[in-house]
C-alpha cells in the first residue's frame, strides 16, 4: 500500500465512499481496515482535504458520530437518505453499518 499522503491512496479513500450505499454508513476504520491500513485518522484526514464531491457523511466514527462541525449537514442528508437514527441523532450503527469488505 502506498504512503497515506499519496494520489493513489486518496483515489481509493474516495472511490470506496463512493460506493457506501445511500441510508448507509461505514466507518473511518472500516475504510481503513479495507484498505490496508494508514489508520482512521488518516481516512478522516483525506475526506477533510478531498470529500467534497464523495458522500463523506456515510462515513462516521466508530460511535456513530460525525465531527461536530458537520453534524447539521450530515443530519439532512440523513433524513433525506433514510439512514437509520438513534434518539440522540447518532448513526444506529448496527442497522445502517455497510461493511467494504462485504462483496454483495
Amino acid at each position: 500500500m502506498d504512503r497515506p499522503d499519496t494520489e493513489e491512496y486518496v483515489e481509493l479513500v474516495l472511490a470506496c465512499v463512493e460506493r457506501v450505499p445511500a441510508g448507509r454508513v461505514t466507518t473511518y476504520g472500516a475504510i481503513a481496515a479495507h484498505l490496508g491500513s494508514h489508520g482512521p485518522r488518516r481516512v478522516g484526514n483525506v475526506l477533510s482535504a478531498w470529500g467534497g464531491p464523495v458522500p463523506w457523511w456515510r462515513v462516521v466514527r466508530a460511535d456513530g458520530s460525525l465531527p461536530p462541525s458537520h453534524t447539521g449537514e450530515a443530519l439532512a442528508s440523513y433524513r433525506e437518505e433514510g439512514t437509520p437514527l438513534r434518539p440522540s441523532g447518532r448513526v444506529d450503527l448496527p442497522e445502517a453499518f455497510w461493511d467494504p469488505d462485504d462483496p454483495t
